[in-house]
């Protein structure tokens, strides 16, 4: 009871003397605010990506299955054979389950049509996951039969909620989704959207192989994850999973006899906070982001250990009247380390609400990219444990030394040097090293800053192989639109001429696989004149395109001829890029050879040759690509391009009255421009770029506060020996250039520790980050120019207050 008598008592003197120093409290809480709160915003990010597990039963015993081809990516992407091979003949894994993502055009019974994004899942798969209807039942063994007709549905508890009012009448209900005509028979519960929480599914349909939907789908489709046995260990599915992935090998090399597919791996990881793919795209980012945003709360946490030192002196007196009146030092240290916790957990409060505002932005940010994505990533319980946690070592770590200072006082020494004495040398030293060391961390932090500033400049300046500028893009359903292929073949005709006369559009065309938002299919081939190696890799990228592609795009075709509507009818033709003729041709001329794919006995001429192009993102090596013409294939896609003359925002509206005009059951999905589809592409490099460059200012900004708090206090404690001085004959400006050089001393001290961290944390960032201009010293250079104006200016005021000291008024001072 004693024990929290005093300690409400030290609370409440430490208030009273944060409320009398209501200036150093400010300026101390908002450091620490902007520290914690840029910690607790970018692990709110963490967890939500990376952490927080999903709400199916034991998720710890999730794991996905993943294959891997020398220098490319992995993929969670496998044919129905496989699936049923490995969930037929593996003895590791209490239940495996398929996914298929896709997009379905709802509508039907009163509900308005709207594209909503779900999936086909195997009939196991809400079993395995230990999923539980809110209402109604959930997709079962019983609809993947091949008697069963595949007719339901289960929709998610949200969109429940948000289109049917929560209405318990709806199971029974039918709807289209898609083409196919389903029943309602279930709602998951609340929090459930699929294994890919960031890319929430609102309706499941049943996977069943003879569905018409998957007639004609690519071979690899199908999304795999499994249910670890209880005590079978991750190291014995890898290792089965090994022996069954020989299996998916040899039915490959029957399918297309390319030796390179022996080198792909199988890869077996955690899911049980999700599938890996938007994980494995900001993981990298977010934990270089981890890493800055944790020295900017070292520089928080040294600048108001700085300012309680500064404060902790200046109290002398008053703690030595403590200590004369019978205080213990045990006493005094808590005291001070009550004050540090409570402007600690200040800091941290306020930290909190610049998270949750922090966290949206970064949310909006990465959802800009070209993956829908509605991540819920608000501090969560976990995340304010963090913040806690935070709060509670920062205020240990800033407020240790002062405490520990003030309770160290000595008396009769204090009582005495009331103003003449000054600081000892090593309180100066103490003082000194911490804004050295902010200084460093602050040129590790700008040079940081500058270095993914200049990657993303890079990026963005990169040579895609086409014009970004001036072109519209605009999508179309035209699912549920009444039109069969032929005459939706020919709408599309007589539409991409109804563009073209819009005032402003120069062309307009069609393409199946936008630049800079994927590859499409690839398929092995033969090329006439090329002898293929033993083993060696055949695949070609392929896009299906309509006439005037290039020119709207603004690729360039220095050899050959463009698509026609006449090619309709003629032998089957291509354009290929340049990439494929060095590769198959060299020097030679590839116009009038054949390429013939692997499964297809009539071949296709190549009557065009055109530049390379970035097809999946601004970091991707050159593809062998060919095009073909999606009329004279009989294909239609629905992607429409329009280059403009001017602002291609300028003609969305009339381009959107004229598909509505000519096409009235086919709606406008969606409108975009190119440079906007391309910047999607660049989301992670974006927010490294915009954060660092936040953190390095807000950094530098704090070690500018600690410089100038230090400089300020140490111009009025020394005014009387300044004083002296200047009646010894020192003129203002030799004050002036004094206190410059305690300045500039300070900030070499932290430039010869802080540059040798920033070449260290360049080489980190480079061995998670690729492409980054590791090469060149401009980020470093940067970091120490920017640190050294930022603290000629922070020095300023101190020393110009230092040389107008009047010596008469100082040397009266006692």
């Amino acid at each position: 009871m004693n024990s929290l008598a005093t300690l409400w008592q030290d609370v409440r003197y430490a208030l009273r003397g944060m409320r009398r120093s209501a200036g150093f409290t400010a300026v101390a809480v908002a450091s620490l605010a902007l520290g914690i709160g840029a910690n607790t915003a970018i692990f709110s990010l963490i967890n939500a990506l990376m952490l927080r597990r999903l709400p199916v039963r034991e998720p710890g015993q999730l794991v996905e299955l993943l294959f891997k081809a020398p220098g490319q990516d992995h993929f969670n992407a496998f044919s129905l054979e496989s699936y049923e091979h490995y969930r037929q003949h593996n003895h590791v894994f209490s239940g495996m389950i398929a996914s298929a993502d896709t997009a379905f055009a709802v509508h039907g019974d009163g509900l308005e049509p709207e594209v909503v994004h779900g999936g086909y899942v195997s009939p196991n798969y809400f079993s395995v996951l230990g999923v539980n209807p809110a209402l109604g039942r959930l997709i079962g063994l019983e609809d993947g039969s091949a008697e069963s007709p595949a007719d339901v549905a289960v929709v998610s508890w949200s969109w429940w909620k948000s289109r049917f009012n929560s209405d318990r009448t709806i199971i029974g209900r039918r709807i289209i989704a898609g083409d196919v005509p389903v029943t309602i028979v279930g709602v998951t519960p609340r929090g459930f959207a699929g294994l890919e929480p960031a890319t929430r599914q609102d309706i499941w349909l049943p996977l069943t192989p003879h569905h018409p939907r998957f007639a004609s789908t690519a071979r690899y489709w199908l999304k795999l994850a499994a249910r670890l046995k209880p005590g079978v260990s991750m190291e014995q599915a890898r290792a089965e999973m090994s022996v069954l992935w020989q299996w998916t090998i040899e039915d490959e090399l029957k399918a297309n006899d390319d030796r390179s597919v022996r080198d792909w791996k199988m890869e077996v990881q955690p899911a049980g906070a999700g599938l890996s793919r938007l994980r494995d795209q900001y993981e990298k980012p977010a934990l270089v982001l981890m890493g800055l945003v944790a020295l900017l709360l070292a520089i928080a946490c040294t600048n108001v250990a700085s300012l309680l030192l500064t404060r902790g002196a200046a109290r002398q007196r008053e703690m030595a009247l403590r200590v004369s009146l019978g205080a213990g030092r045990f006493r005094l240290l808590r005291q001070g380390l009550t004050e540090s916790l409570l402007l600690a957990a200040a800091g941290g409060a306020l930290g909190i609400l610049l998270a949750y505002g922090g966290t949206g932005a970064l949310v909006r940010i990465i959802a800009s990219g070209r993956v829908r994505i509605e991540l819920q990533a608000r501090p969560d319980w976990v995340t304010l444990v963090f913040t806690a946690g935070v709060a509670l070592l920062t205020g240990v770590l800033f407020g240790l030394a002062p405490a520990w200072r003030a309770s160290g006082c000595a008396p009769a020494s204090a009582l005495r040097g009331t103003g003449r004495g000054g600081d000892t040398r090593l309180r100066r030293v103490f003082g000194k090293s911490l804004v050295a060391a902010q200084v460093a961390i602050s040129v590790a932090l700008l040079s940081g800053a500058s270095l993914f500033v200049r990657h993303l400049s890079n990026l963005e300046h990169l040579d895609l192989g086409f014009n970004r500028d001036h072109v519209l893009l605009v999508d179309l359903n035209p699912a549920n639109s009444g039109y069969d292929g032929e005459r939706l073949s020919r709408a599309y005709q007589e539409l991409l001429g109804r563009l073209e006369a819009i005032p402003g559009v120069r062309s307009a065309t069609i393409c199946a696989i936008l630049p800079a938002s994927g590859v499409g299919a690839m398929r092995t081939a033969t090329v006439e004149g090329y002898q293929a190696k033993p083993g060696e890799r055949r695949f070609l990228s392929e896009n299906w395109v309509a006439p005037k592609y290039f020119e709207t795009l603004g690729i360039p075709l220095p050899m050959g001829r463009d698509f026609s509507f006449q090619d309709q009818g003629r032998p089957r033709a291509t354009i290929v890029n340049e990439t494929l003729v060095r590769y198959f041709f060299g020097d030679g001329n590839p116009i009038g050879r054949h390429i013939t794919f692997d499964g297809d006995d009539q071949p296709f001429e190549i009557v065009g040759v055109v530049g390379n192009m970035k097809s999946t993102d601004t970091r991707e090596p050159g593809l062998r690509f060919v095009y073909f013409n999606m009329f004279q294939m009989g294909r239609n896609f629905s992607h429409f391009a329009l280059r403009t003359s001017g602002d291609p925002a300028a003609v969305a509206g009339e381009a959107r009255r004229v598909v509505r005009a000519s096409l009235k059951t086919v709606p406008v999905a969606g409108i975009t421009t190119m440079a906007e589809q391309v910047d999607a592409s660049i989301v992670p490099e974006r927010l490294m770029a915009m954060l660092s460059g936040l953190f390095g200012a807000l950094g530098a900004g704090l070690a500018a506060i600690g410089l100038y708090g230090l400089l300020s206090y140490t111009v009025a404690r020394r005014s009387h020996e300044i004083g002296i001085r200047m009646a010894l004959g020192a003129t203002r400006r030799g004050i002036a250039r004094m206190v410059l050089g305690d300045a500039l001393g300070m900030v070499a001290a932290g430039l010869a520790i802080g540059a040798p961290m920033a070449l260290w944390g360049k080489s980190f960032a480079a061995s998670l980050i690729q492409d980054l201009p590791v090469k060149s010293e401009v980020p470093i250079v940067f970091g120490v120019a920017a640190m050294v104006a930022v603290a000629l200016v922070a020095a300023y005021v101190p020393a110009r207050r230092a040389a107008r000291v009047e010596p008469m008024e100082a040397l009266r001072y006692d």
